[in-house]
């Protein structure tokens, strides 16, 4: 799929570089050289993934990953961390404050553009795929919509995504593992008992159309997704 990102970096040779990769795979650039700039370039032109280096002069990138995830316009876009940081506690400090995944440098623009694809699937399955209708409840990617005969329902993205897998995989017991490896992606650092609080968030957001129902709980396995009375 083709995507608009915006590069987040206050060296101009790595932008570049990233930006030349980026338009080699289909993909269209904005860059900024540090949060102020980053955050006008959003507000002007929406991108659809951010790649954001951790050390920025004035705000580093972590304080600005938070701010992004506490505002509502940009609380949904896909953040890859990039960093020169190794250690795992700086990974899941960077993963914890709102980064989607994490990225050391130096890294290989194969490998960079190979993490996009990635996310950009796993966030954005619009792109790529068809809207599906279960007992009433239609869900279409394309405008990022759930709703019945009678009202639309309100969903966070995350519980989008996880309604989405749902619907497209039904019928089968899914663990709470293959749950995080399918919605939330198997490089973000996230606990089991997340999914319990995603899926409580679910039901109650389909609980005004009697849809929470389809959604059961298998003791001791996790979650299945059923049509059948």
């Amino acid at each position: 799929m083709r995507a608009k990102i915006l590069i987040v970096d206050d060296e101009s040779a790595i932008r570049q570089m990233i930006c030349l990769a980026l338009t080699q795979a289909n993909h269209s650039c904005l860059e900024a050289a540090d949060a102020d700039e980053a955050q006008a370039k959003i507000l002007a032109d929406k991108p659809d993934l951010i790649l954001l280096d951790w050390m920025l002069p004035k705000i580093s990138g972590i304080e600005f990953a938070a701010r992004l995830r506490r505002e509502k316009l940009t609380q949904d876009i896909p953040i890859i961390m990039l960093t020169a940081r190794t250690e795992e506690e700086d990974k899941i400090k960077g993963l914890d404050t709102g980064a989607d995944d994490y990225i050391t440098k130096p890294f290989s623009t194969r490998e960079l553009l190979s993490r996009i694809k990635a996310l950009l699937r796993r966030t954005a399955p619009h792109a790529v795929e068809s809207p599906v209708e279960i007992r009433g409840l239609a869900l279409d990617p394309i405008t990022h919509r759930v709703s019945t005969d009678s009202r639309n329902l309100e969903l966070g993205p995350t519980e989008f995504r996880l309604l989405h897998f749902f619907m497209t995989h039904p019928e089968r017991v899914h663990s709470r593992e293959r749950l995080l490896d399918s919605v939330w992606g198997n490089n973000v650092y996230v606990e089991e008992r997340t999914v319990d609080v995603h899926i409580r968030r679910l039901r109650k957001a389909l609980t005004p159309t009697g849809h929470d129902r389809l959604i059961q709980t298998v003791r001791g396995a996790g979650y299945r997704f059923s049509a059948r009375d």
